[in-house]
């Protein structure tokens, strides 16, 4: 007996070793040496915050399945951007990616409710069930989004927000709940594959995006 709880015991203490042994680490180097990006297009001051010019997006240059993202962001007055998972096609993402909506909920033309265009929600698919949790434009942001395979879970701001299970959107002109998926969003989200490249969309209009701390825990 005592060698068998020894053993069971013992298993569990590797276990528990290689899972503290995942640890979060930084998407991108300081100097971005390992982003994908218009290098006229996107730049990282000396405190680590990254902003575009124009609406390209930044990727990361290896494909991630299973993970924990973390980040921080700034908006600008009507900001409207996204985080980007599951991208199988950097040049033609919007229809091959999950993205994640930032947007400026205080902007005048954000609307009175939480939507699928608001911020935290699955654009386009699921809104947050909240709104306006998102800080006005020139406050610091933090959202962390949990991919693991078909289930999305996405927090802002300290509180879990949206949760998905992409198996369940098997149309790719209705949702779930009937109302309409955008038409340059076509595929179900119950067929895209559940590993990609992660990235981050840039200046959409007037409005400046600014990101920091972006860190990825492999689960």
């Amino acid at each position: 007996m005592k060698k068998i709880i020894f053993a069971f015991l013992y298993g569990v203490g590797i276990l528990s070793a290689v899972s503290c042994g995942q640890s979060a680490k930084p998407l991108f180097a300081n100097d971005l040496s390992n982003a994908d990006y218009d290098k006229t297009v996107w730049s990282v001051d000396v405190d680590g915050v990254i902003s575009a010019t124009a609406d390209q997006a930044i990727w990361s240059t290896l494909e991630y399945e299973n993970f924990e993202l973390t980040l921080d962001f700034k908006n600008d007055k009507c900001t409207n951007s996204g985080v980007v998972i599951y991208a199988t096609d950097k040049k033609d993402w919007i229809p091959n990616a999950v993205e994640i909506q930032i947007f400026d909920d205080w902007c005048d033309h954000g609307g009175a409710k939480a939507s699928t265009g608001s911020c935290g929600a699955v654009y386009g698919h699921l809104a947050p069930s909240e709104f306006r949790l998102v800080k006005k434009p020139g406050e610091w942001n933090t959202m962390k989004i949990t991919a693991l395979g078909k289930s999305i879970k996405v927090s802002l701001n300290g509180k879990n927000v949206t949760d998905m299970d992409m198996s369940l959107w098997t149309s790719g002109s209705k949702n779930p709940d009937g109302t309409d998926i955008p038409s340059w969003l076509p595929k179900p989200y119950a067929t895209l594959p559940t590993k990609g490249f992660i990235g981050f969309q840039g200046k959409h209009g007037d409005a400046t995006i600014w990101f920091r701390n972006i860190t990825v825990k492999e689960l």
